[in-house]
């Protein structure tokens, strides 16, 4: 049997676990009625499983990074998988609302973990020279998960039950838990000093209030207290962490990553592009099933070409990057996406999988910039703090796009026009597009020049 080599082990595991962390995000939703049958409560008193994960992420993200410094990345993340594998197992199995609320929550902590950890051992074992070719990979779980969620959670739903919405996760996952135990190479970052549990409060307690608002405000209500008061109280807490994290030597979040401006203004654009991407991701199956009365699976199917759309796209961002730069292609790219999605809108059924295809095609090089550019200037022993802090953002990103086009949605209910909704979505690309401007390219040089000869042709799964 032929050695694996570390590029190849770190992509199948990274491709395998982030896919069913991403779809997790995402499936759910179509099965959230099912499951409120199942246990008898009204469909609206059922949120909680998914604000639930979603809060669990936001508390355990910011520690990712310290976690993976002080015990390596590869034992973090196979720790971080293998609760995320029997935490979806035990989804499966409960018996009652409280039990899948809490098990979610348990999802949510590897799910949190996972992610950033997963990403930073990608980019350690891709310099910024193969920043690119490491977009390919990035672009699997990235791209599918999200498109394929309302298809394969219909799918299941409709077919085995709710239950199998969870327990699909678990034959992946152990797969990945298996294969990156006898194949992950391991690294480790900085020193780390002692634990900054005030650091841990502050980030946890402060991103977990700010994503809770996010994903409930249009439900309960934007001046309702219970959005007001976790929303204040988290941004409260979020500028105190900024104030405790800048005084200490060793903080739980190296804020000071933000001074490099490659850092600062990639992962800032990346931020609004993920809000507007993933606000037309929400918008389109919901629109076409409240709107149009499709099926769910009809409403996925509609939606899934801007998958195939991300996927060829990322094959053709190399030479676009290598003689652009990131600032003009991220610019360019997303002035283009804030004009489709607004498209999307109002596209006759027959035109509209085109329009997602075209939404993802051109996406996939707002990602390929992205991956290659904004830790090209970081350094390899602070990968892992990066990562936290990008993964952050871009949560809040995902839910700040949600959140504002469910807003719009709720506002023009009465209506049924959802078209200001799409211009919404549109709205934080063009933004997005117009921070790309401000990119330095001249600090981004080492991720446009072409890989070393002997090492561009080592083959890596995509």
């Amino acid at each position: 049997m032929a050695k694996v080599t570390p590029k190849v082990a770190v992509s199948v595991v990274f491709v395998s676990s982030m896919f069913i962390s991403i779809l997790d995000t995402t499936v759910v939703n179509v099965a959230l009625p099912g499951i409120a049958r199942s246990f008898g409560v009204p469909a609206g008193g059922i949120g909680a499983v998914v604000t639930g994960y979603l809060v669990s992420l936001a508390v355990v993200i910011p520690a990712s990074g310290w976690l993976a410094d002080r015990f390596g990345y590869r034992r973090i993340f196979l720790v971080a998988l293998g609760f995320f594998t029997l935490a979806s197992a035990l989804c499966g199995l409960a018996q009652n609302e409280g039990q899948l609320i809490a098990f979610r929550v348990l999802q949510g902590l590897g799910g949190g973990m996972m992610t950033p950890v997963g990403f930073a051992l990608l980019l350690r074992e891709y310099p910024p020279a193969e920043r690119l070719r490491a977009n390919q990979i990035l672009m699997v779980p990235t791209a599918l998960a999200p498109a394929c969620g309302p298809v394969v959670g219909g799918l299941l739903t409709d077919t085995v039950g709710w239950r199998w919405v969870f327990f699909v996760n678990v034959p992946i996952g152990l797969a990945a838990f298996l294969f990156g135990l006898l194949t992950l190479p391991d690294h480790r970052g900085r020193k780390t000093g002692r634990f900054d549990f005030a650091g841990f409060v502050l980030a946890g307690a402060g991103f977990s209030g700010v994503m809770y608002a996010l994903s409930e405000g249009s439900i309960l209500g934007w001046g309702s207290p219970g959005v007001l008061v976790p929303a204040v109280g988290g941004l409260v807490l979020l500028a105190l962490l900024v104030r405790v994290e800048s005084s200490r030597p060793d903080p739980m979040l190296r804020l000071s990553l933000y001074g490099d401006r490659l850092f600062r203004r990639t992962s800032s654009s990346s931020v609004l592009s993920t809000a507007g991407f993933m606000g037309v991701l929400f918008l389109v199956p919901f629109t076409l099933q409240e709107g149009r009365e499709m099926s769910a699976l009809q409403a996925g199917l509609c939606t899934f070409p801007e998958a195939i759309g991300v996927m060829i796209g990322s094959r053709r961002v190399t030479g676009l990057y290598r003689r652009l730069g990131p600032r003009r292609l991220m610019a360019g790219s997303l002035a283009l996406v804030a004009l489709l999605i607004p498209v999307a809108g109002m596209a006759p059924i027959p035109v509209l999988p085109v329009v997602m295809f075209a939404i993802g095609y051109v996406m996939a090089h707002v990602f390929g910039a992205v991956t290659a550019a904004a830790f090209a200037t970081v350094s390899a022993e602070l990968t892992a703090q990066a990562s936290a802090l990008f993964n952050a953002m871009r949560q809040l990103g995902a839910a700040l796009g949600v959140a504002a086009a469910a807003t719009v949605v709720a506002l023009l209910a009465r209506s049924g026009s959802y078209e200001w909704a799409f211009a919404a979505a549109g709205g934080f690309s063009l933004l997005g597009a117009l921070l790309a401007l401000r990119i330095p390219d001249e600090d981004a040089v080492s991720t446009m020049a072409a890989p070393e000869a002997g090492k561009s042709e080592e083959a890596a799964p995509a």
